[in-house]
């Protein structure tokens, strides 16, 4: 059986008894997420900043991740600015990362792919 891809797995709910993500269980979904965009705060949320070639493409990727978020009911805050979309995003019920919040990441960034970015 071959491993599904991070961002094709399911987003399974998480029930108040679940325990955040910690240790070897956080860095390993890490490791599976664009993590030149992505990092863990604190050991509680995930930040990524997104940049683009300008405001139209920043505010249309918003509106991919914001339906993107609707469709799993699970809602990170977005941070739209010229050129740049910061995401914030852990899971509210057990007030720290659950795999889910990985799997939406590891979405975010194949949305993003889609996008011609600003060379470096």
């Amino acid at each position: 059986m071959t491993e599904t891809k991070l961002a094709d797995r399911e987003c399974t709910a998480c029930t108040s008894d679940d325990e955040p993500l910690s240790g070897s269980a956080l860095t390993e979904l890490y490791d599976e997420i664009e993590t030149d965009v992505w990092e863990i705060v604190d050991d509680h949320h995930l930040e990524g900043t997104y940049a683009f070639e300008d405001f139209r493409d920043a505010l249309e990727f918003t509106y991919e991740v914001g339906e993107l978020a609707e469709d799993e009911w699970h809602h990170p805050d977005l941070h739209l600015s010229w050129g740049e979309v910061v995401v914030e995003m852990w899971t509210h019920k057990i007030d720290g990362l659950h795999e889910t919040d990985f799997i939406m990441a590891a979405r975010m960034d194949r949305i993003y792919d889609e996008y011609e970015t600003p060379e470096e």
